[in-house]
């Protein structure tokens, strides 16, 4: 079980957006893309058989997962993640500073 799932709002730590939050839209192995961060401009060549115009094109590009933090809405913090197992074997995300389960 990952740390950081799709959907999660986090807050970045280190690089040139730190402080910023924003949603996990992919995770990618030890990568994750998050929604308006780490903004790159790609030169793409026009694709006439997909459809695609040239040009420069704005998108996300991949953060390490190291350089973020789950945000906790109750502290209005990133907070480390840590794992509980219950008595029915399932694992749940909790915030290791209060202890209080990440998905209700």
């Amino acid at each position: 079980m990952n740390r950081i799932k799709k959907g999660d709002q986090v807050i970045v730590t280190a690089g040139k957006d730190k402080g910023k939050k924003g949603d996990v839209v992919r995770v990618l192995g030890d990568k994750v893309v998050v929604a308006n961060i780490n903004v790159v401009k790609r030169h793409t060549k026009p694709n006439p058989q997909a459809n695609q115009p040239g040009g420069v094109v704005e998108r996300e590009a991949p953060i390490h997962i190291s350089n973020v933090m789950l945000f906790n809405p109750a502290t209005g913090k990133g907070e480390r993640i840590g794992f509980k197992v219950l008595e029915d074997g399932r694992k749940l995300r909790v915030f290791r500073s209060s202890g209080e389960a990440v998905d209700a």
